[in-house]
């Protein structure tokens, strides 16, 4: 495998993600955390500076643990419009009751 998108959700299973993302060994991956507003990139708010602090530790543990190229967004999947990737992984999301 050589090219992943590993997407993240706003739920606490980065690790779980994170395990399966070193257990396919990619060469490259992608890394994008949904739901998240557009302007994430300038909100020197306190929300804003831990999207981007979880951004990069989750880019870093990737390239440690895999020794992937690693690239990351925020926002919705709009921004991947014309990218091609030969897998996707996602955080399962409890399904409410």
């Amino acid at each position: 495998m050589s090219e992943l998108l590993a997407v993240f959700g706003t739920t606490d299973s980065d690790a779980e993600l994170l395990d399966e993302i070193a257990r396919l060994h990619p060469r490259r991956v992608t890394v994008l955390i949904e739901g998240v507003e557009a302007d994430w990139a300038h909100d020197d708010s306190a929300s804003g500076i831990a999207l981007r602090d979880r951004l990069a530790a989750l880019m870093a543990a990737i390239e440690r643990h895999t020794g992937a190229t690693v690239t990351g967004l925020a926002g919705d999947r709009a921004q991947l419009e014309g990218w091609r990737f030969d897998r996707e992984i996602a955080v399962r999301e409890p399904i409410p009751a």
